[in-house]
């Protein structure tokens, strides 16, 4: 959240190690959402209503100005994962823009959960005003039922369930995180979460436990019937929209008053053993911040770094109108490869010489994972029409390592063509132990133009790609062996039929951010 001119990152942070468990609210402040700095933890488990860990939850700004926190709290260590209430704290002095000190009223806890979801009701998000009242809404799972509960309340203390929830889903299970929120019809300024009437459409966001990525969609608030109602053709979760088709789990948003937008972060969990977290002394991040706005189809979401990034960019590196053809790699010199941000623009001629699509795909793969499997079976060594093409992040001198981030452009009898867009992390290191998937997602874009872009943030062990503006977005978490430090190196590449131009590629080395 923003307050009195520091933006406030509340996360859940284990003090006692890089493991599961223990868990506090760590606190730390920004004036630009880059640069942090750690204070001590806001939130830890000192009552009986959260002794066995102070979970996630969501911040509310009341009017005059005022902070509050929702949390869950865990009050018996059985059933697994406990017994889940939701309380809240309030700063101890509203003076101070550090917010230090939060107290945990003894009222608490305000929401107790039903007989069914003792153990599956946990999350809160961000409250909004709505006829009159405050109105927010808790996860939940009853027999595979993902259930997003809604709660009411005048004072924000007293809360009362509605008699039915905000949203629901049959067979996908528990819905942890969910996140509401509502954005413009028009333009990309992002709006507060109790903007409700004008040109606006809604936004319903889980994160699903079962598959561990972020599902969304967008629809209408029908705030007569207190209900959220999916635009034709949305699919709820398993094979819905996401934020990010790759490492991307339990995001929170929330608007931002100084700017004027809405803000989503990211986490990224491990794909390395619980050992080899131990040994580093750290488990998990957080991505880039990025900016989210409603797509002109109004049938999509676009994500995009937010541009405060920007100030950690060091010279820039050009390259303009260059051809590459197929098998060509062109290294990418005079930046830190290890630590970058590379924004490209591909052209090409024409789209006839494009691979055709394989349907009998569409009969093998389920649809959540289709694109990722149709990336891993392709990848970037068979040759395509048109594709594969993009960069090759993270790469050892000799190519023994390297992750790509790349496009594949498909005809198809029905929809003209199909763009793909891939992050393997297959060949990203010799260690066969590590966790090496190949994420892809499809890109909904006119290639009228016979043109896409694609924009990688490269840092170490992380790549965050993003394609045609913010359409398509994968995140992959890597840990190369080879290619580390000043041994990093990074290509643009083409290996289909079809000649490629860079008609555009600017790249900057890095610098550091102030980090905890």
């Amino acid at each position: 959240m923003y307050y009195k001119g520091l933006y406030h990152l509340f996360y859940q942070y284990n003090p006692k190690g890089s493991v599961w468990g223990n868990t506090v609210w760590a606190h730390s402040v920004s004036e630009d959402l880059i640069n942090w700095t750690p204070l001590d933890p806001a939130i830890k488990p000192t009552k009986p209503f959260d002794k066995f860990g102070c979970w996630s939850g969501s911040a509310t700004m009341l009017p005059d100005d005022k902070p509050v926190i929702l949390y869950t709290g865990v009050t018996k260590d059985k059933p697994e994962p406990g017994y889940q209430v939701q309380n809240y704290a309030i700063p101890e002095n509203y003076s101070d823009p550090y917010l230090t000190k939060w107290i945990k009223p003894d009222n608490n806890p305000i929401i107790k959960p039903t007989k069914e979801n003792v153990s599956a009701f946990r999350d809160p998000t961000t409250a909004w005003k709505v006829n009159g009242q405050w109105e927010m809404t808790i996860g939940g799972n009853d027999n595979m039922l993902g259930i997003s509960y809604l709660y009411r309340s005048k004072d924000f203390i007293n809360w009362t369930l509605a008699d039915h929830p905000l949203h629901q889903k049959e067979n996908v299970g528990m819905w942890e995180c969910p996140d509401f929120y509502p954005v413009s019809t028009k333009g990309e300024r992002g709006l507060d979460t109790s903007e409700i009437d004008g040109d606006t459409k809604h936004v319903f966001k889980v994160s699903l436990e079962l598959t561990r990525y972020d599902y969304y969609t967008i629809g209408k608030y029908d705030t007569k019937q207190d209900k959220y109602i999916p635009d034709k053709g949305m699919v709820d979760s398993w094979a819905g929209l996401r934020y990010d088709w790759g490492n991307f789990y339990a995001s929170k948003s929330f608007f931002d008053p100084a700017k004027n937008r809405r803000v989503i972060w990211g986490w990224a969990n491990e794909s390395s053993t619980e050992d080899e977290n131990i040994k580093k002394g750290w488990a998990g991040i957080q991505l880039i911040p990025r900016n989210v706005w409603l797509d002109p189809s109004r049938k999509q979401l676009l994500l995009w770094p937010i541009a405060e990034l920007e100030t950690l960019r060091d010279k820039r590196v050009q390259l303009t109108n260059k051809k590459l053809k197929k098998g060509d790699k062109v290294e990418i010199a005079g930046i830190t490869a290890a630590q970058a941000d590379v924004d490209v623009v591909f052209k090409f001629q024409s789209l006839d010489k494009a691979e055709a699509y394989d349907n009998e795909w569409d009969k093998r793969f389920p649809p959540e994972n289709l694109a990722n499997n149709i990336c891993q079976i392709m990848g970037t060594t068979k040759q395509g029409g048109l594709g594969p093409f993009g960069l090759l992040t993270l790469t050892s001198e000799n190519f023994e390592e390297y992750t790509p981030v790349f496009i594949r452009v498909f005809k198809t009898p029905n929809t003209n063509h199909k763009v793909l867009m891939c992050s393997d992390a297959m060949p990203s290191t010799l260690n066969n132990q590590e966790y090496r998937p190949s994420f892809g997602g499809f890109v909904d874009v006119d290639l009228a133009e016979n043109k896409i872009s694609l924009r990688s943030l490269i840092d170490h062990s992380v790549v965050e790609s993003f394609a045609s503006g913010g359409k398509t977005a994968i995140t992959s978490r890597v840990y190369p062996t080879l290619a580390v430090g000043d041994k990093t190196h990074l290509y643009v590449f083409n290996n289909g039929t079809e000649n490629v131009s860079v008609e555009r590629l600017d790249a900057w080395p890095m610098n550091k951010a102030k980090m905890n």
